[in-house]
């Protein structure tokens, strides 16, 4: 049983891009997606693909590197927990690294980065950052 299927989520990403791995095989759920679709919006994954038909849907993450394959995911931290929950309003969302980096900031119209946010100008559950 899973307690915290996002931390099991960006462990299991940490951990691919530290190995060198082309892709990551992840369980699906639509909050995953989500996050991992974020992920893609802000160029830190290339591809992802979902597939729902099997009796357990999963979702396969394909990993960005760049030059001498290095992952362009250096860092990559959970922010709220189970056990804390962090919110911010629409004033207060953080910049990573000095804009560098992305949020993932899960709000009242959906999963979406920092930067998204302080544009539509909501505020909500500071999910984790990305650098």
């Amino acid at each position: 049983m899973h307690s915290d299927p996002i931390s099991d989520f960006l462990t299991k990403i940490r951990n691919a891009c530290r190995a060198g791995h082309r892709y990551v095989d992840l369980s699906w759920s639509a909050a995953l997606e989500a996050v991992a679709g974020v992920l893609k919006e802000g160029n830190y994954v290339e591809h992802i693909l979902v597939k729902k038909d099997t009796p357990i849907p999963k979702m396969r993450v394909f990993l960005k590197y760049g030059l001498n394959r290095t992952s362009v995911i250096k860092e990559i931290k959970r922010v709220s927990k189970p056990g804390r929950r962090h919110y911010v309003g629409a004033k207060q969302i953080p910049h990573v690294r000095s804009g560098l980096g992305l949020s993932v900031i899960s709000t009242s119209k959906g999963m979406m980065s920092g930067k998204k946010a302080l544009e539509e100008n909501v505020g909500g559950e500071v999910i984790c950052y990305v650098w």
